[in-house]
């Protein structure tokens, strides 16, 4: 239903930036288009969850915190969130993996943000600190 979240994260960590184990993390961003709810949407998602309980990201799935999908009217996102921005090494094997994983094409550049950068942003960008 439009405006809902869905998560999945480890125990004992909250969806939200300022859980410890987050807050010097970020997250790989997915945004859907409109149309994509019909097509893509529930196969990323799923595919995102079993990325997730199977622990596909090999060494670094220990830097995975959890992962949520915002339903709004004006397009979906999905985020895979990780709990340190600066390690650049396991970042960018997860946002590979992930893109990977989801089937997207070459072409398409998914980003990666650091929360501290989303909690202070002004207006609705925030800079990709690594993309993929």
């Amino acid at each position: 239903t439009s405006g809902c979240d869905y998560s999945l994260f480890k125990d004992g960590i909250e969806p939200m930036w300022e859980d410890n184990r987050n807050k010097r993390g970020g997250r790989w961003l997915i945004t859907l288009a409109k149309q994509q709810r019909h097509t893509e949407l529930d196969r990323f998602w799923l595919e995102t969850l079993l990325c997730l309980i199977g622990e596909t990201f090999g060494p670094y799935s220990e830097d995975i915190c959890g992962a949520v999908i915002n339903i709004r009217a004006k397009g979906d996102k999905i985020a895979v969130w990780t709990r340190e921005a600066e390690n650049r090494d396991g970042v960018t094997h997860i946002g590979r993996v992930y893109k990977e994983r989801l089937g997207l094409s070459h072409k398409v550049v998914i980003g990666y943000q650091a929360h501290a950068d989303t909690a202070t942003k002004s207006g609705s960008l925030t800079k990709n600190k690594f993309v993929v």
